[in-house]
């Protein structure tokens, strides 16, 4: 078992309504109420970000959001700050899922703004690389991954620390299909090497490397048993609170 805390996040993306999200905010910190050696994060639409900072502050669940803008403010309608994320309780923000790159246009540029900007805030950012199905077919994958890390942390290497990294293959985001475990750890293997290339044993050894991609209660424990793999980014299984609860629960320390 590594020396680094494992960390499970909840990304509930575009669900729940404030009362929805409450009460699964609510089941989740029950559940977990007793656990220890674990970061569990919950990551609500910001609408619901408040009320469910409300509620499990003071508790061993964590809050976080699904993403933020690269300025600290100005006249960009619609968007949030970290400052503003910070002020309703959020240690942790989600920073360049594949849906942001897909769907709202984000380029590795924009995403190391951003995460220059959650650090400078005192956030602490969860960069998410992977690849294509077409990019893996084409035994691009490891290239992809590579130029998305090289994009989102140039010149941070110092900042690994206080980063967690979310290898999400985009082949397995919502579709059924997962990485084997085997799969898996060769991904993190790979992001691991290149961040002790860029910022040697200590840092590289502090990292921590989440895996994201329809992780379930059912192939939780054998993902997060591998040696490079640090927690998962959940999607659909963190919107049932007894399912969120298992997974998190399988990335414990065994001595629990």
């Amino acid at each position: 078992m590594s020396e680094r805390r494992p960390i499970v996040a909840a990304n509930w993306k575009m669900h729940t309504t404030i009362g929805r999200a409450v009460d699964l905010a609510a089941e989740i910190k029950n559940g977990l109420a007793d656990l220890e050696g674990v970061d569990a994060v919950l990551c609500p639409p910001f609408t619901a970000l408040k009320s469910v900072g409300d509620l499990v502050r003071y508790s061993n669940v964590k809050l976080g959001a699904q993403t933020m803008h690269h300025e600290c403010e100005g006249a960009y309608t619609g968007e949030i700050s970290a400052g503003m994320l910070l002020d309703l309780g959020c240690e942790f923000v989600i920073i360049g899922h594949s849906e942001r790159r897909r769907h709202c246009g984000e380029s590795d540029e924009l995403i190391a703004s951003k995460v220059r900007a959650a650090l400078a805030a005192g956030l602490k950012p969860i960069i998410c690389v992977g690849e294509t199905l077409e990019q893996r077919e084409q035994g691009a994958a490891e290239e992809v991954v590579h130029a998305q890390l090289d994009g989102a942390m140039r010149g941070l290497a110092s900042e690994l620390s206080k980063i967690v990294l979310a290898y999400e293959p985009v082949w397995a985001i919502g579709t059924g299909r997962t990485a084997t475990a085997t799969e898996a750890q060769a991904a993190h293997f790979f992001i691991r090497k290149w961040a002790r290339q860029r910022a040697g044993d200590r840092y590289s050894g502090e990292l921590r490397i989440q895996y994201g991609g329809s992780v379930k209660p059912q192939n939780a424990a054998e993902l997060f048993r591998q040696p490079d793999i640090d927690g998962g980014l959940i999607g659909g299984a963190s919107l049932e609170a007894e399912s969120f609860v298992r997974i998190v629960q399988a990335a414990a320390p065994e001595e629990q």
